[in-house]
């Protein structure tokens, strides 16, 4: 066989194979391959905690929302498992407006949660609404630690406006779902100014205990 006749039988097996393994008008694949879900990168979802609070007057229970209050749920869970609210008391009952907990012993004695004064998240868009959990603190925007209140109604005047000393507002970092029947008890309390503490109880609700599940 010729030189010739090999390069024209090179060029036919080549054309033949052309035809038949590359597709007429070929174009680039655009076509999306999804990787396998177990290969996926995904942004890991905060666990949703739910702490229920035994008192004297009954269990209320809340959900914790770690995702838009990271800082303040991590605090009181921490607080929680040291079991510092056992015995604690609602020392501070306005009734229309809040009752306010974790500070103060049935002896309305203080207790000191013996931790640093957390960042204030009211800047993440939750609203002081009633039944709602957030923090107590100072005039200081950001020197909360371990008090806590559950809004009996909604309060706008509470909500971050600015971040500046009279803006800031109150951080909120869960909801009641079970258990509004016992604050609105606990709001109605009768109360009095006891050892310079305005607004407490004559008869307080005791904090038993504090336990938190996911």
């Amino acid at each position: 066989m010729s030189k010739i006749q090999i390069t024209t039988l090179i060029i036919i097996v080549t054309a033949v194979a052309l035809i038949f393994f590359v597709p007429l008008n070929a174009q680039e694949d655009t076509t999306t391959y999804y990787p396998k879900e177990d290969q996926m990168s995904l942004t890991p979802i905060p666990p949703i905690y739910v702490a229920t609070f035994s008192t004297s007057a009954g269990d209320i229970t809340l959900e914790l929302d770690a995702e838009n209050a990271p800082i303040t749920v991590a605090n009181f869970l921490q607080l929680a498992k040291d079991g510092y609210y056992n015995g604690t008391i609602f020392h501070r009952i306005i009734d229309g407006f809040m009752v306010q907990g974790g500070g103060l012993d049935e002896n309305m004695a203080p207790k000191s949660s013996g931790t640093e004064p957390i960042q204030n998240e009211a800047n993440n868009g939750l609203k002081n609404n009633r039944g709602t959990l957030a923090m107590a603190r100072t005039g200081d925007p950001h020197s909360a630690t371990g008090q806590f209140f559950i809004n009996h109604k909604d309060n706008d005047f509470l909500n971050h406006t600015s971040e500046t000393s009279q803006g800031w507002g109150y951080a909120v970092f869960g909801s009641v779902i079970d258990g509004m029947d016992i604050v609105d008890q606990i709001a109605l309390s009768t109360t009095s100014t006891i050892g310079g503490y305005a607004d407490a109880p004559l008869e307080p609700t005791i904090i038993n205990s504090v336990t938190v599940s996911e």
